[in-house]
């Protein structure tokens, strides 16, 4: 029987609606795959500039000499003393910032490392802002506090009356003491991060003698990245992201967003660009930003590192992913007018923060990647007279996926599963970045990432390993991504069956990876969850 009149024209026009929404995506990903391109010839330069400056022992770009070297103290055990060392020396007065909430695993690690910094203590002041909900965990931070305090460190344990800005308000609270005031530099450190001594050592003569930079940051180092393959992929990422986005935006631009934690700001800096704002959810970002557009330079240093801790539960890292992605957006939105408008710095640095450092990196990433390779690709393999070019299937995905891989040349056999897992992801970042964008009910939500701290690695138990209580089992059931599952099960059998364009090869491993997470199959399952 022939197919009715009106069928026709309606085939027609979704496939020319399709077709647009390939071009669409195939623009974005080149956009993408040329702004991957910049970056990671930019940081290739700055890692041989790197080299070359150790090499010679000099540093075109800024001046940094070491603080006098404390000396052991004879019988202590190689303990050194810094108020011996810091006898006519420069030390500037500093201030460390350790933000805190219902961190129970935590507290004593990041607590002891800040107390255990390199500095005289007369010039270091360490301030615990605790805004802990639950009483209990309240008097164990407080205790703790007031042990070291026995010891001679000059720690201060702070708490408010509310939660108000959440962070943000925490360290704008924190910068209104008069000690606080009195400080020269502020140190700020996330309750899973553990700081050796010598950090201050190394980061505060790049503030001493460069008086234009405002920030100075470490690397991150992750304690816990192989207790599961969530957090092996996490690594993987994050190490693109400081070895190749924080690199090159140093190099070039002297900006990068501020990852809110294993950082020292200059506090004059802060104060010139109007201080904490708890506007969204990436108040690190947001202040780095108003900060650029006062003319202050950032300074990424690899060199140094931070021990931290990765969520380890998709939950968390799904709270953690929302959080940075609206927020991005949603600074992107309250902030593109003020860039625009700003005369303190160059045309090249607006394009760059526009353009580069928002739209493509915040809003075209997260979208490009889900609507292409989890609606458009599945979608074609079942409308005739639609089809991807070669290029643009196969060609900017590859070329993407070699220069991640160029930077984790370690990380190479888990290439696939880091391509499925982002693929995956990318799902609920497409929404936290409409959330932000749009400015709907979410756009504020704040759910502090979970922590294990001195849990040991037998204690972590893959979810799928772990019976489960049946209101768990439906806690950890994430229905859009099965319900994505299913239409990609669709495409794949239809294009196995009756299609021609062997996209059935990458719909099913895309499929199978939405059914695992979709039912919660990935990270670990912990006692604290």
């Amino acid at each position: 029987m022939a197919p009715a009149a009106w069928a026709v024209p309606a085939l027609t026009a979704a496939a020319w609606a399709l077709r647009a929404a390939v071009w669409a995506c195939l623009a974005a990903s080149a956009m993408l795959v040329a702004e991957a391109a910049y970056m990671g010839l930019s940081s290739l330069v700055a890692a041989a500039a790197a080299m070359l400056w150790r090499w010679r022992r000099t540093d075109t770009r800024y001046r940094w000499e070491p603080m006098p070297m404390p000396m052991p103290m004879p019988g202590a055990g190689g303990r050194v003393d810094v108020e011996v060392a810091a006898t006519g020396a420069d030390f500037s007065m500093v201030l460390v910032q350790i933000p805190m909430y219902n961190e129970r695993e935590v507290y004593k690690l990041s607590i002891a490392a800040a107390c255990a910094l390199t500095w005289p203590p007369d010039r270091i002041v360490i301030q615990v802002l605790d805004d802990s909900t639950d009483p209990i965990i309240k008097e164990l931070v407080e205790l703790e506090c007031q042990d070291w305090a026995t010891k001679k460190v000059n720690i201060k344990y702070e708490v408010r009356d509310n939660r108000k800005g959440y962070k943000a308000g925490a360290l704008k609270k924190g910068m209104e003491h008069i000690y606080a005031k009195q400080c020269d530099f502020v140190a700020i450190f996330d309750a899973d991060f553990q700081p050796e001594p010598d950090f201050l050592l190394k980061t505060i003569p790049f503030l001493v003698h460069n008086p234009k930079i405002a920030l100075v940051q470490a690397r991150w180092e992750f304690v816990n990245y192989d207790v599961c393959m969530m957090t092996r992929i996490q690594k993987m990422s994050l190490d693109y992201h400081f070895k190749v986005e924080q690199e090159s935006g140093s190099f070039v631009y002297s900006f990068f967003g501020f990852n809110g934690t294993a950082g020292v700001w200059r506090v004059s800096a802060i104060n010139q660009s109007g201080g904490w704002k708890d506007r969204t959810t990436v108040e690190d970002m947001d202040l780095a930003v108003r900060a650029s557009l006062k003319g202050w330079e950032f300074l990424y240093v690899g060199d140094i590192r931070v021990k931290s801790e990765l969520p380890s539960t998709f939950k968390a890292y799904r709270h953690q992913q929302h959080r940075w992605t609206c927020g991005a957006a949603n600074l992107f939105r309250k902030m593109a007018w003020e860039i625009i408008t700003n005369k303190e710095v160059s045309i090249w640095k607006k394009h760059h923060l526009l353009y580069s450092f928002f739209f493509v990196r915040r809003v075209i990433a997260p979208l490009v990647t889900f609507l292409f390779y989890c609606v458009v690709i599945p979608l074609s393999a079942m409308v005739p007279g639609v089809s991807i070019p070669v290029w643009g299937l196969v060609y900017i995905p590859t070329a993407i996926t070699c220069m991640n891989a160029i930077r984790n040349p370690g990380s190479l056999h888990l290439m696939p599963f880091w391509i499925l897992f982002e693929n995956v992801m990318s799902m609920h970042r497409m929404r936290a970045a409409v959330t932000g964008l749009l400015e709907t009910a979410h756009a504020n939500d704040w759910v502090v990432t979970e922590k294990v701290g001195d849990l040991v690695k037998d204690d972590l138990d893959v979810p799928l390993l772990e019976p489960v209580k049946p209101t768990e089992c439906v806690e950890r059931i994430y229905f859009p991504e099965l319900l994505l599952a299913l239409l990609l099960l669709i495409c794949a059998s239809y294009d196995f069956v009756l299609g021609s364009h062997k996209y059935y090869l990458y719909l099913y491993l895309q499929a199978f990876a939405y059914v695992v997470m979709g039912f919660g199959f990935v990270g670990t399952k912990t006692p604290c969850s």
